[in-house]
C-alpha cells in the first residue's frame, strides 16, 4: 500500500512555476528565431535593391559603349562642356547621330543631337540622369521639340572627363573639332553610396 502511494506521487503533473518557465523559454526562442529571420529578409531586400541599382549603371555603360564606338568622328561632332543647373555647374556631353541605340529607337526620320546630362525631376527634388534628344532639322518633324529620356533616377552628380591622346592627359572639357577622344570617364554620384560610380568607356574598339 505504501509502495502504491509512492508511485502515485511520482506521477504528479508539472507545477505552475515549471509551466511558466517552459512558456518563457519557448517565447524567448520564438523571438530569437523571428529576429533572425527578419534580419535575413532585410539583408536580402537590401541586397536585391543594390543588385538592381548596379544593373542600371551596367546597362548605361553598355549602351554608351556600343553607341559611341559606332560614331563617325566628323559626323558625331562630340562636345563636352559644363552647363548651369540649379546655380551649380554640371557636366554634359553632346553628339549627333541617327536612329539606333543612341536614340533609344530603331527608326528616326532625321539626325538628332543627343545630350547626356542631368535633369531635375518634375515632381520632387531629385536629379535624373538621361538623354535629351533634339532633331537637327525641326522642319522635317513639324512641331516635334526636344524630348527627354530618363535612364537612371535619383543621382547626385555627374562628372565627365576626356582623354586626349595628343597631350596624353585627361581634360575636363572636349572641344570637338571633328575628332573623338580616346577615352571618356564618367562619374555618377549615388545617394546609396559614399563612393561615386565610375566607368571608363573607350571610343575605339579594342581587340580581345
Amino acid at each position: 500500500m505504501f509502495i502504491a502511494r509512492h508511485k502515485a506521487s511520482n506521477r504528479r503533473g508539472f507545477t505552475l512555476l515549471e509551466v511558466m518557465l517552459a512558456v518563457a523559454i519557448l517565447g524567448m526562442m520564438s523571438l530569437a528565431i523571428f529576429r533572425f529571420v527578419q534580419a535575413n529578409l532585410t539583408a536580402l531586400s537590401l541586397s536585391s535593391e543594390t543588385v538592381a541599382a548596379d544593373a542600371q549603371y551596367d546597362g548605361l555603360r553598355d549602351l554608351l559603349t556600343a553607341h559611341w564606338q559606332s560614331l563617325s568622328p566628323t559626323r558625331a561632332a562630340m562636345i563636352g562642356e559644363v552647363f548651369k543647373l540649379s546655380d551649380r555647374e554640371r557636366d554634359e556631353i553632346k553628339w549627333n547621330c541617327g536612329a539606333g541605340p543612341g536614340m533609344l529607337t530603331r527608326y528616326a526620320p532625321t539626325d538628332f543631337t543627343v545630350t547626356l546630362r542631368l535633369e531635375p525631376e518634375k515632381r520632387g527634388d531629385h536629379l535624373d540622369l538621361g538623354l535629351s534628344r533634339k532633331p537637327q532639322k525641326a522642319s522635317d518633324l513639324g512641331e516635334v521639340n526636344e524630348s527627354w529620356v530618363p535612364l537612371i533616377k535619383n543621382v547626385t552628380s555627374l562628372q565627365i572627363s576626356y582623354f586626349d591622346s595628343n597631350t596624353n592627359t585627361w581634360l575636363p572639357k572636349w572641344p570637338g573639332g571633328g575628332r573623338l577622344p580616346w577615352l571618356v570617364k564618367i562619374e555618377v554620384g549615388r545617394p546609396d553610396s559614399a563612393v561615386p560610380w565610375e566607368t571608363v568607356i573607350p571610343l575605339r574598339r579594342t581587340p580581345y
